[in-house]
């Protein structure tokens, strides 16, 4: 079963061509790492997906809806396509369950005592149950943002969207958001589309790795075909072998 389609999707942003002819089908539980030079179109692609930018031509299906469709109802889209972003975006007036707990709360009406339940055992599964009291301006920068995974896996999405989730981060702080990223993507139920230069981590755990240049998708191979295979595509090779070299 597919869980976003893209056909034929043209984005721009007044006369530059951010999105060229974009067509892709993603399956529920797959997870795809989009790679890429800078300014590739990949965080434009992603952001699609949750509305967060809308496309002027083209159709895109996220769970059965139609986001070309005016009418559509982009709340609804959210509840089930989490997005997780470069920089944490926690709210720093509230505690670390607090902010697990507040969207929920107001957009699902979730039980109080289920709510609680549940954010404590996501927060258990970021391994950060410990730190459930304190205020996000006490945690680190990778500890935030696992924080912010589990405050996007509260609401019991049905699709996971990472936004280059470590490039914000010091090294040091990579390995354990990446490890809870790894942890999801084994869930065969979540669909994940990952926007990432983390190599290591679409070798272990991508179904697919799509190359971007210049807005269009050049690549799109199963992860040993890309790694360990050969692209058909010249520009991704040159891409491949910077990314390995360095």
């Amino acid at each position: 079963m597919s869980m976003i389609e893209f056909h034929n999707v043209q984005k721009y942003y007044g006369d530059y061509h951010a999105l060229r002819n974009i067509n892709l089908t993603i399956e529920a539980g797959e997870t795809v790492v989009l790679i890429g030079p800078s300014g590739s179109g990949k965080s434009t692609l992603i952001r699609t997906v949750n509305g967060l930018e809308r496309i002027q031509e083209g159709q895109l299906i996220v769970n059965g809806q139609d986001l070309a469709n005016r009418k559509t109802d982009m709340n609804r889209i959210r509840k089930n396509v989490g997005m997780v972003f470069q920089h944490f975006n926690l709210y720093a007036n509230k505690t670390i369950l607090e902010n697990i707990m507040l969207s929920p709360r107001i957009v699902l009406k979730r039980d109080e005592e289920e709510n609680k339940k549940l954010a404590m055992s996501l927060l258990d599964r970021v391994g950060l149950a410990d730190q459930a009291q304190k205020m996000p301006a006490q945690l680190s920068g990778g500890q935030q943002q696992r924080i912010a995974i589990a405050r996007s896996l509260a609401m019991r999405p049905k699709a996971l969207l990472f936004d280059e989730p470590t490039s914000a981060l010091d090294p040091e702080m990579i390995d354990d958001v990446l490890n809870v990223m790894k942890d999801i993507a084994r869930d065969s139920s979540m669909t994940m589309l990952v926007v990432t230069h983390e190599m290591g981590f679409a070798r272990e755990v991508a179904n697919r790795v799509i190359f971007m240049a210049d807005g269009q998708i050049l690549e799109d191979d199963s992860k040993e075909t890309f790694f360990d295979g050969q692209p058909s595509n010249e520009r991704a090779r040159q891409f491949l072998g910077k990314i390995i070299t360095h």
